[in-house]
């Protein structure tokens, strides 16, 4: 599945509207943390069987939405399910760990 770009303006339709489960990544270009959990947060996108989504928000972009959830250290995953968080996680934390945080929620 393809990682989407979640800003204020699609967040409410691709996040708390989804019937799916919605792993968020909140990073920005600038941590050193964030570009090495990326390519971990893709892997899983493409490995996802459309029972969850995956999106992205740049913080630097975002400022509001990464307030609104209480943002203060990135990376910064929340799984999403039925407009609410279900699951979270701070810091960079291997493949096998994101993968626990999005199937504790399926």
């Amino acid at each position: 599945m393809e990682v989407m770009t979640i800003t204020s303006e699609n967040f409410e339709k691709e996040v708390l509207q989804s019937a799916e489960p919605v792993l968020v990544d909140f990073w920005a270009s600038w941590c050193g943390p964030c570009r090495m959990l990326s390519p971990i947060v893709d892997q899983v996108a493409e490995a996802s069987d459309g029972s969850f989504k995956v999106g992205k928000v740049n913080v630097d972009d975002e400022g509001e939405l990464a307030e609104k959830y209480g943002i203060m250290n990135i990376p910064y995953l929340i799984v999403f399910k039925n407009g609410q968080v279900a699951n979270k996680s701070v810091g960079m934390i291997p493949k096998p760990k994101v993968e626990e945080l999005v199937k504790s929620v399926l």
